[in-house]
């Protein structure tokens, strides 16, 4: 179903409010109250078999006696008295229903999920979508089309506004709302979906982007279900330029456990979910500060184009502790060209600093020109991306109305992400009168900056990757492990440079591939036809060095395979390899996601270390590049104590490889290369990236 096929959920022409109740602080009796305070231009219907009126509105003692047949129902009665509403409104040909009803697939009993599931099997059956059960409802201050309890509506009075909120939790819809109108943003779309047992999260939030008006679109989740809803989401909101950012619970296992306590949602493994949205340009809020502390900044029209900071204020202190900020945030406080110090030399006095952070100290309160003078050679400085403004003190004796006249015009008229901090109350709302976003300190301020950089940063690294091409619903239940041999040989025919191994059935063929070797110390394994721990079983001998030892190991692996009743194709021998790094590069296809890519620290400590980052592909060397940079081991691999650079490129390239393997044959359910030996970039050892050692798991 389209988005647009939703537009009743938003903009119905009527709605029956089912267990309707004259008292506008009850569950069905808010959303009535809401709809005549808000301005819902449609027809109400209350349903309520005890009552001839509801707050003023003619009732209807069921839903087969309306008058019409709304566009919506929203159905405030519980347990069977919900299901049973359902029933009616299929009956009736009502085209969708919001269900507040609780006591369904969140409780986690199997009787519970089988009424929900049944609920949702005959709303299909006939046509009719349903969000919910266990939802707080829906809200949309555009049309005043109010289908919701939520009590924060009443502490915190509606703004129409450029933003929309979607979220499986009825408090996390909530909470951020009164965040936001606390701030002074306005806020159209206010939706919990609860169990998402039909809709979704995705669903609702793909139709609210149908909405031309809406600018920046928050999300809550406690699961994911249907990603390709998601996907779907962010390629629109890609396309129309509309920040996605999101947040979800369970990052960790207590989370997870208290997740599934919520919404009977299964936990989705949370580095694949951190790889989703990075792929779809999904920005993951690890708090609520992240989730609502950028929405100003995201409803500004700059252009960002990089992360280089600029730092100004009329404290040393604030200077510092920006700069902090900064690096938290990891924002680069970048150098002046050198004629920006020659023209700050020029306008700032003697004792001020004029080289980043500037300090421009309490010459302010004699000179109210100075950032007047300061701004605009900043916004010349090519250097400069975004600027840090920092009034610790003003007040009297301070022309703030100027400052914040000067700072707006930098912002606006240069183009320029700019932030401010002032903890004054006074001075703060002379900034934001004057349209500037203003935190109360510099921690806060640099933060929310970063987190609108690096997004928009994302965003542009996920349309030049393009949408994604995944595939899903892969069955495992046939799965068959190839051997060491013919895994080699797989990866090597789809772009992964493998090991240059010779299958020997014979102990006196393993001596004559140690000849033909040139006599070097190899690497002698055996090759079972199944997966097996080889090192556990003693199958795997290293820096073999003479033909007679090559020959006796050999015997003995395949006497021990025998005697084990393990299938095997003999032994492999292969040239030592020793890479600047031992590295890792693995695949599998997530229940959830489809197939997922991971880089890594690689060799025996690879569980003990637990060094990976996870993609999903398609992606390119530069993104694969990023995060094998991004990993705990990235320090050495700039090389360390005259070890060589390694070449990272190569690693990112068999990343990549792996990535395009996974998309274009369905047989493939996993890969592990561990270890992928990494060369040098420059020197030697002089090769890029090599599997020694593979596990292909197909179907």
């Amino acid at each position: 179903m389209s988005p647009a096929a939703l537009s009743y959920l938003h903009s119905p022409s009527s709605v029956a409010v089912i267990g309707a109740s004259d008292d506008p602080d009850k569950i069905g009796g808010r959303p009535i109250a809401f709809m005549q305070r808000f301005g819902f231009k449609g027809t109400i219907l209350p349903v309520n078999p005890s009552r001839a009126t509801v707050q003023g509105l003619p009732a209807y003692p069921d839903v087969a006696s309306l008058p019409m047949v709304p566009d919506v129902a929203l159905i405030a009665v519980p347990g069977e008295a919900a299901i049973q509403a359902v029933h009616a409104c299929t009956e009736r040909g009502v085209q969708g229903a919001v269900i507040m009803a609780s006591g369904f697939g969140e409780t986690g009993r199997p009787e519970d999920l089988e009424r929900q599931q049944r609920m949702v099997s005959e709303a299909r059956s006939a046509g009719m979508r349903i969000v919910g059960p266990n939802s707080q409802g829906l809200a949309n201050f555009g049309t005043g089309t109010i289908l919701s309890f939520s009590t924060m509506f009443v502490e915190q009075e509606p703004m129409d506004g450029p933003i929309g909120i979607v979220s499986q939790s009825g408090a996390m819809c909530s909470i951020p709302y009164g965040l936001l109108r606390r701030r002074g943003l306005g806020v159209r779309y206010v939706h919990g979906t609860g169990n998402d047992a039909d809709l979704g999260v995705g669903d609702i939030a793909e139709a609210v982007l149908d909405d031309p008006d809406i600018r920046l679109l928050l999300l809550y989740l406690e699961d994911i279900r249907d990603p390709g809803a998601l996907e779907r989401t962010a390629q629109k909101a890609l396309e129309r330029e509309i920040p996605v950012v999101a947040m979800m619970g369970g990052r960790s296992a207590d989370g997870r456990r208290a997740a599934a306590s919520h919404t009977g949602a299964l936990a989705n493994e949370q580095r694949v979910v951190d790889a989703f949205f990075k792929r779809t340009g999904i920005w993951r809020a690890r708090t609520m500060a992240g989730l609502v502390d950028t929405a100003h900044l995201y409803l500004q029209d700059w252009r960002p184009r990089g992360r280089r900071l600029a730092i100004v204020s009329n404290s040393g202190a604030i200077c510092v502790l920006g700069a902090d900020a900064a690096a938290d945030a990891d924002l680069s406080v970048t150098t002046f060209e050198a004629a920006t110090t020659d023209a700050l030399t020029e306008v700032l006095p003697a004792f001020a600093t004029k080289t980043n952070p500037i300090d421009i100290t309490a010459a302010l309160l004699t000179d109210s020109s100075l950032f007047g003078k300061v701004l605009p050679l900043l916004a010349a400085d090519r250097s400069v991306d975004a600027c840090f403004i920092g009034v610790p003190v003003a007040g009297k004796g301070y022309d703030v109305a100027r400052f914040a006249t000067d700072a707006a015009a930098f912002a606006q008229r240069d183009n320029m992400p700019v932030v401010v901090a002032a903890p004054q109350e006074n001075v703060a709302a002379a900034f934001r009168d004057a349209g500037l976003v203003v935190f109360d300190d510099e921690a806060s301020a640099i933060a929310a900056l970063g987190q609108y950089l690096h997004h928009h940063e994302l965003m542009d690294a996920t349309r030049r990757l393009g949408p994604l091409q995944t595939r899903r619903g892969m069955p495992a239940n046939d799965a068959a492990v190839l051997s060491e041999a013919a895994g080699l040989a797989f990866l090597q025919a789809h772009g992964i440079e493998a090991v240059g191994a010779i299958l020997c059935g014979e102990p006196q063929a393993a001596a004559e591939a140690f000849r033909s070797l040139g006599g070097q110390p190899v690497a002698l394994k055996g090759c079972p036809t199944g997966a097996t721990h080889k090192s556990e079983l003693g199958l795997v001998r290293l820096k073999v060095a003479t033909a007679a030892d090559v020959e006796a190991a050999a015997t003995d692996m395949i006497a021990t395979m025998s005697r084990l009743g393990i299938e095997h194709e003999g032994v492999l021998v292969a040239p030592m390899i020793a890479g600047v790094t031992e590295g890792l590069v693995g695949a599998h296809v997530d229940p959830v996601f489809g197939p997922v890519i991971l880089v890594g620290a690689g060799g025996k400590y690879v569980e003990a270390l637990d060094d990976v980052e996870v993609l999903v592909p398609p992606f390119d060397a530069e993104t694969a590049e990023a995060a094998i940079r991004r990993l705990r081991i990235a320090p050495l691999l700039a090389g360390v104590r005259g070890e060589p650079a390694t070449d990272v490129a190569a690693w990112a390239q068999a990343a990549v490889a792996l990535g395009s393997m996974m998309l274009a044959d369905p047989s493939v359910l996993s890969v592990d290369v561990n270890p992928l030996m990494v060369g040098a970039a420059v020197g030697e050892p002089a090769f890029g990236a090599i599997a020694v050692d593979a596990v292909v798991v197909r179907r």
